[in-house]
This record gives structure tokens, C-alpha cells and sequence, in this order.
């Protein structure tokens, strides 16, 4: 791929990441509605409406830092979608359930882009390229937020869904480690930790997709 300016990497990227935490937030939503609270849909946040998900900071800013600073990892966030875990049929259970479905609608929007990314190989029209780079940098985010959210650090889904699976006498504890995560994650980035731990696991994810729809 040819080098690309800051202006057109952002071009690239602007709606893969807004489609990205868009449905990441809004499955969250609705997993939690399906299994009893019904918080975030009366507050009409089970919607593919960017307008409704984005927080200025992480859905904007912080992607575009990451992106400038070209610091191989790219993420971001919206606003947290509100769950009342009280409303739920099996609260510790289902916030687990609610948890996992943002990564896993990551996972699907991943295989949806690259689905696409086949398609604009295959057919030559013009402005196919911009399409091929949209739709590459679509599985990038969408892989790179399922990663980082598995990763066991609260509040992201990976320690929420860990803290599901924990015997009570350990999920209490670890519940207490939520508000240091925000620093533990930032301190990982700043060291060079989170692309150690990250970019290998989303290496080999994408590099299965590539196989798997026979991307060259």
C-alpha cells in the first residue's frame, strides 16, 4: 500500500472507528435489553446513530492522537451504555453475557469488512482503492478493539466477563481494581506494554481472516 497522509489515513479511518464503537456500544445495549434491563433502550441507546455514542474524547481525540502519533495501536471508546445489572434475570451472569457481546460484534463487523475487502479485490471500479483501504482499516479496528477489550483489566468486557466467572469470594476483590484500570491501561501504552501484548494476538486474528477468505 502506498504512503498515505495524515489527512487521508483519517479520511480512511473515520468511519471504520465510528461504525466500530458505535455497534460495540449498542450491543452491549442490546444484549442487556434481551436479558431483562431495559435502561439502555429507554434511553435510546440500542442505535447504529454515531450521534447518540460518541464521548469527544475517546471516540475522537484519542483516536486521532494514536493515529498522528503513529503508535501502532489504535482505540477508542463512546459513552458507556447504561446497565441497572439489578434488572437482569441472573445479574453476575448476564453482566458477563452483556460484556462479551461488544468483542463479538467486533468479531462480526471484522469478517463483514473483510468480506468487502474480498469483494473490492475482486471487482475493478473506480475508487475501488479508497474502498480497499476503508474496508482493510475496518478490520483493523474492529480486531484491535476485540483484543483490547478481552484483555482481564476492569471496566473493559474482558474484566467484566472474568469477574462473571469468578467464585464470589474472588470476584469481589478483583471488582475493586475498576478504578485503577483507566491507569493501568494508559501506564501499559505508555510503556510499550499494550502493543507487546496486543499486536501479536491481532496479528495472527487478521492474518486468519486474510486466510480464511483468500485476501493475498
Amino acid at each position: 500500500m502506498q504512503e498515505l497522509t495524515l489527512i487521508q489515513e483519517i479520511a480512511i479511518w473515520a468511519l471504520p472507528v465510528l461504525f466500530a464503537i458505535t455497534v460495540h456500544e449498542a450491543a452491549h445495549g442490546w444484549v442487556a435489553h434481551k436479558l431483562g434491563d431495559n435502561t439502555a433502550y429507554q434511553q435510546g441507546r440500542i442505535s447504529l446513530n454515531p450521534i447518540r455514542h460518541i464521548d469527544p474524547i475517546g471516540t475522537i481525540a484519542l483516536p486521532l492522537a494514536l493515529l498522528a502519533l503513529q503508535t501502532g495501536i489504535l482505540f477508542g471508546w463512546a459513552k458507556p451504555v447504561p446497565v441497572d445489572s439489578r434488572n437482569l434475570y441472573r445479574p453476575k451472569r448476564d453482566m458477563g453475557l452483556v460484556a462479551i457481546a461488544g468483542p463479538l460484534s467486533n468479531l462480526a463487523m471484522a469478517i463483514m469488512w473483510a468480506i468487502l475487502l474480498k469483494v473490492s479485490i475482486m471487482i475493478d471500479f473506480e475508487g475501488v482503492e479508497f474502498l480497499v483501504y476503508t474496508s482493510f482499516a475496518g478490520i483493523q479496528i474492529n480486531v484491535m478493539l476485540m483484543m483490547l477489550n478481552l484483555l482481564p483489566i476492569l471496566p473493559l468486557d474482558g474484566g467484566r466477563v472474568l469477574f462473571s466467572l469468578l467464585p464470589t469470594h474472588l470476584a469481589i476483590p478483583y471488582g475493586k481494581s475498576e478504578p485503577y484500570g483507566f491507569f493501568i491501561l494508559i501506564g501499559l501504552l505508555a510503556a510499550g506494554v499494550l502493543g507487546i501484548i496486543l499486536l501479536p494476538a491481532i496479528k495472527v486474528t487478521i492474518n486468519t481472516l486474510f486466510f480464511i477468505f483468500g485476501i493475498g
